[in-house]
C-alpha cells in the first residue's frame, strides 16, 4: 500500500498541462494588474476613506504612500508576466503572491471569495516546478527542464478546485436559495439590462432551473469531473456556467480562473493532444508523445528522495486538511452566519446573500449628550454600503469614532450603533444590540453577546416548508 501510494503522488506525468496553466494564470494576473492599476480609480478605492477595514490579526497592514498603490500594480503585473513565460519563474510568483496578498489584506470591505481564491493558487504555484517545461528558464538552465512534473502536482491543484466546487454546492443547500433568493432579487434588477439570450432567467422557472441547477451542478458535476468518461461533457456545462455568469455578473477572473484550473483535470498530456488534433485538421501529420519519449529530470522527480517526499505529502496534505475544516467552522458558531458574517468568509458561500442596510452611529463623550454621526461623512460609498451589515466592520468603525473623539487621554467616550439590514428581500430588522456600548466589545467576544437573530420571514417564497 505504501508503495502504491508512493506512485499515486510521485509517479511522473507530463508537464504540458502544467505548463498551459503558468501561461494562463500568469496571464490572468497580467489582466488584473492591468485592469485595477490603469482603468480603476484607486484615489476612489483607497485614498478618499478616513479607515480601512482590516482583518483581524492584519491591523498593521498600511496604505503605500505616494504612487505606492500604482507601483505595487505594477511591479505585479511585470511578475506576472514573467510567470507567462517563466522567466525566474519562482521569484516571480512569489512577487505575484505578495503583491495580491498585500492588496487583499489591505481592505476587508473589499472580499471576494476569487480573490482569496487566487492567493491560494499563488501559493501552489510557488512550489509546484511549473516553470520544468515551455519556459524561458528551462532553456537558460538545461539542469532543471523536464517534459513530466511528480504528479503530486497536479493533485495539489486538483484538490483545491474540488474543494471549492464541493463547497459551493453545498452552502447552497439552504432555506434562502431553495426559495430562489437572493437569485430572484438579482435576476429582476439584471432583467433591464441582461441580454436577451438571458431573459428567461428573469422569470420564476428560469431562476429555479438555475438555482437548484447549481447545486446539482457542484455536487454532481465536480466528482465527475474526476471520471474519464463524464469529465469533457461536465467541463462543457462549466464552460456554459462560467461564461454566463461572467456576462450576468461582474465577477472578474474568477470564471476564466475556474475553467483554467478544470482543465487540469484532463489528461496532463492534453495540450499535446490538442496540438496534434489541429495539425490532423491542417493536413499536417500529427506528431505522436509517448511517455517513453518524455524526459524524467530527476531534480523533479521529488519523492525519490525519502526526505523530501515526506515533507511534500505532510505539506500538501495540512494544506488540503485546512481548506476542508475551516469553511466548517460557521457551525460551532450561534446564530445564522448569513446574518452575523461569524465564519462567513473563507468558506466558499458565494452569491449566497444579498444584504441592505443604513447606520447611524451615537458617540457619548464624558457622559455629554450624544453625538450623531453618519458613517458617510468618512467612508466610501462602497466601504458604507458593505459596513451596515457586517458586524465586524461596524466595530471596527466604532473603535475608529472611540480614536477621533478622544481629544485627552482621560476622555470616556462610549460608542453605539443603530443599524437596520434587509436579508435576501426581507423587512430591514436591528442587527447589532443598540444598548452594547461597542467600544467595550473585545474584537472576539462572541457575536451572539451584542449582535441580535434575525426574526424577520422571507416574503414570496417559492417553497413552502
Amino acid at each position: 500500500m505504501l508503495s502504491k501510494f508512493h506512485r499515486y503522488w510521485f509517479k511522473s506525468i507530463d508537464a504540458a498541462s502544467l505548463a498551459v496553466f503558468r501561461i494562463m494564470f500568469g496571464g490572468l494576473l497580467l489582466f488584473e494588474s492591468v485592469n485595477y492599476g490603469i482603468f480603476l480609480c484607486l484615489d476612489c478605492m483607497y485614498r478618499s476613506s478616513s479607515m480601512l477595514f482590516k482583518y483581524s490579526g492584519f491591523e498593521w497592514v498600511g496604505l503605500w504612500p505616494g504612487f505606492g498603490l500604482e507601483i505595487n500594480f505594477l511591479v505585479m503585473g511585470l511578475a506576472a508576466l514573467c510567470v507567462m513565460l517563466g522567466y525566474y519563474y519562482r521569484i516571480a510568483m512569489v512577487v505575484c503572491t505578495l503583491c495580491m496578498s498585500y492588496l487583499f489584506l489591505l481592505e476587508q470591505a473589499y472580499y471576494l471569495n476569487h480573490y482569496y481564491l487566487t492567493i491560494l493558487f499563488c501559493c501552489i504555484m510557488v512550489f509546484v516546478p511549473a516553470n520544468a517545461y515551455w519556459s524561458v528558464d528551462a532553456h537558460r538552465h538545461p539542469q532543471i527542464a523536464s517534459d513530466t512534473v511528480p504528479a503530486w502536482t497536479r493533485l495539489w491543484l486538483v484538490a483545491q478546485l474540488e474543494i471549492v466546487l464541493i463547497y459551493a454546492g453545498l452552502v447552497k443547500v439552504n432555506l434562502d436559495w431553495l426559495n430562489l433568493e437572493p437569485m430572484r432579487l438579482w435576476m429582476n434588477e439584471q432583467s433591464q439590462r441582461s441580454f436577451p439570450i438571458f431573459q428567461w432567467l428573469t422569470q420564476d422557472p428560469g431562476i429555479a432551473l438555475a438555482s437548484y441547477g447549481v447545486i446539482l451542478l457542484h455536487l454532481v458535476g465536480a466528482p465527475l469531473l474526476l471520471w474519464r468518461r463524464t469529465r469533457l461533457p461536465v467541463f462543457l456545462v462549466y464552460c456554459f456556467f462560467h461564461l454566463t455568469n461572467a456576462f450576468v455578473f461582474n465577477i472578474g477572473i474568477f470564471p476564466w480562473m475556474t475553467l483554467a484550473v478544470t482543465l487540469m483535470l484532463f489528461d496532463p498530456d492534453w495540450p499535446r493532444q490538442f496540438i496534434g488534433w489541429l495539425q490532423s485538421k491542417r493536413g499536417r501529420p500529427a506528431l505522436a508523445w509517448t511517455q517513453s519519449e518524455l524526459t524524467d529530470n530527476s531534480d523533479y522527480a521529488h519523492g525519490k528522495n525519502s526526505s523530501i517526499g515526506i515533507l511534500i505529502v505532510i505539506g500538501v496534505s495540512i494544506w488540503l486538511i485546512v481548506q476542508i475544516t475551516v469553511p466548517l467552522r460557521h457551525w460551532f458558531i450561534p446564530g445564522d452566519v448569513a446574518w452575523n458574517e461569524a465564519g462567513h468568509r473563507f468558506s466558499w458561500r458565494m452569491k449566497l446573500r444579498d444584504k441592505r442596510g443604513s447606520s447611524k452611529f451615537f458617540v457619548v463623550v464624558n457622559d455629554a449628550p450624544a453625538v450623531i454621526v453618519h458613517p458617510k461623512q468618512h467612508l466610501i460609498r462602497k466601504q458604507y454600503r458593505k459596513m451596515n451589515c457586517v458586524p465586524d466592520l461596524i466595530w471596527q468603525y466604532a473603535q475608529f469614532l472611540e480614536y477621533q473623539y478622544a481629544t485627552r487621554p482621560d476622555d470616556d467616550v462610549k460608542v453605539y450603533v443603530e443599524a437596520l439590514c434587509s436579508l435576501n428581500t426581507r423587512e430591514h430588522a436591528s442587527l447589532i444590540n443598540r444598548l452594547v456600548d461597542l467600544t467595550s466589545i473585545e474584537r472576539d467576544e462572541p457575536v451572539e453577546n451584542w449582535v441580535l437573530p434575525n426574526t424577520k420571514e422571507m416574503p414570496n417564497k417559492f417553497l413552502s416548508l
